[in-house]
């Protein structure tokens, strides 16, 4: 009988990618204006050279084994404690400003100046909205007080904090809300599952785990036993790792929780 749902946040419940793409958009339409440039050819370059930059840095293995991405990167400013987490706060503005001026310099702009300006943009226009799928909230209310709710989401805890700040009819459905970053290993490793196992007195039989990314959240959940959830918006196909379970949509997950319990 499952009697705990973990949910993963970014692009599960929260829709991360629609926020990032748009801070992109509103920074580069920014360039646009100033330089009549492409702003979806801008944008490419700069999420390539972020990619390459921050994968250069000797905080990238951190960033990996906690799960903070290049785009994260861009506009977080990491106050936290612990870790790595000094030495990438430190590297964070120059970061930016590379990124956006590499990008910049791609479409024959040499602009140092512009990037820095860029560079502080884009986290402006990030940090002002964060957008649920339209059944997150739908779903939430159907399995408040049938199951224990716990959020368990990959990032920096300040973070992940903002985006739940920013969301914050998001936070009270849950019991419990752990931060790789906090934790100090992120999804998929097995320590952090069993950390959730831990804090929530249950079996792992008893426990399923419900994410969109095959990497993290469903390696992590299959390696610990417990039963996972693919949540496949994009119509994927799983290669290495197999979910337990697949569901298209947020909703899906109520007539399989019938099922699994039956």
């Amino acid at each position: 009988m499952i009697k705990t749902i973990v949910f993963d946040l970014d692009d599960t419940l929260l829709w991360d990618e629609k926020s990032v793409q748009d801070a992109f958009a509103a920074t580069c339409k920014v360039a646009q204006e100033k330089y009549d440039l492409d702003p979806v050819e801008l944008e490419k370059c700069v999420r390539a050279n972020a990619r390459e930059i921050y994968a250069s840095y000797p905080t990238y293995e951190f960033t990996q084994m906690i799960g903070i991405n290049p785009f994260e990167g861009l506009w977080g400013e990491f106050p936290d404690e612990g870790g790595m987490f000094p030495e990438l706060r430190k590297i964070v503005p120059e970061y930016r400003k590379e990124a956006w001026t590499r990008g910049l310099k791609d479409l024959g702009i040499d602009d140092v100046a512009f990037g820095a300006e860029l560079g502080e943009t884009f986290p402006k226009a990030r940090k002002t909205t964060a957008k649920l799928y339209d059944d997150t909230l739908q779903l939430l209310e159907c399995l408040q007080g049938k199951y224990e709710l716990v959020l368990l989401t990959n990032g920096s805890p300040a973070l992940q904090n903002i985006k739940l700040d920013l969301t914050p009819e998001l936070v009270p459905y849950f019991e419990q809300i752990i931060i790789s970053g906090a934790f100090g290993k992120g999804k998929p490793d097995v320590a952090i599952f069993e950390h959730v196992l831990e804090l929530i007195e249950k079996d792992k039989q008893e426990v399923i785990m419900v994410g969109d990314n095959l990497n993290t959240d469903i390696l992590g959940a299959v390696q610990t036993g417990i039963t996972s959830v693919w949540i496949n918006r994009k119509d994927a196909k799983p290669e290495k790792v197999k979910p337990h379970y697949e569901i298209n949509e947020l909703m899906d997950l109520l007539p399989l929780l019938e099922k699994i319990n039956n």
